[in-house]
């Protein structure tokens, strides 16, 4: 077992009472689940994320916690949230990482997969 290691998780979904395809605003929500496998304890102190629409377009977001949240994740422990974005085309994907502190005073960032965004029935 490694002594630094969080695995993120995310399920997608499209919210279709929130979205106006007429005006191009799809708004996805993401529910993420970040669980520390790693032997040493670690908080959570920032996220950066890499949003990609359809057109190739990408926006960078870059912050501190995650929904004003700082978890501190012992050993075998998880921590869930959801969030959400708006993008413009019926497909995007996001990827990114975070960045944690474990307790013994070492940094690591802990990677977030890609993972698309889309319509349903709108992809081929």
């Amino acid at each position: 077992m490694e002594k630094y290691d969080v695995v993120v998780s995310v399920r997608t979904e499209y919210i279709v009472s929130q979205s106006t395809p007429a005006e191009s605003r799809y708004v996805f929500a993401y529910h993420v689940s970040i669980t520390n496998c790693g032997t040493q304890p670690a908080k959570l102190q920032t996220r950066h994320w890499v949003v990609t629409n359809g057109n190739e377009q990408v926006q960078e977001v870059k912050g501190s916690g995650v929904i004003g949240e700082y978890p501190h994740l012992e050993s075998g422990e998880s921590f869930h949230y959801t969030s959400g974005t708006v993008m413009d085309t019926v497909v995007g994907s996001m990827q990114g990482s975070y960045q944690f502190l474990a307790d013994d005073g070492t940094e690591f960032d802990a990677l977030i997969r890609p993972f698309t965004l889309f319509v349903p029935n709108q992809v081929h």
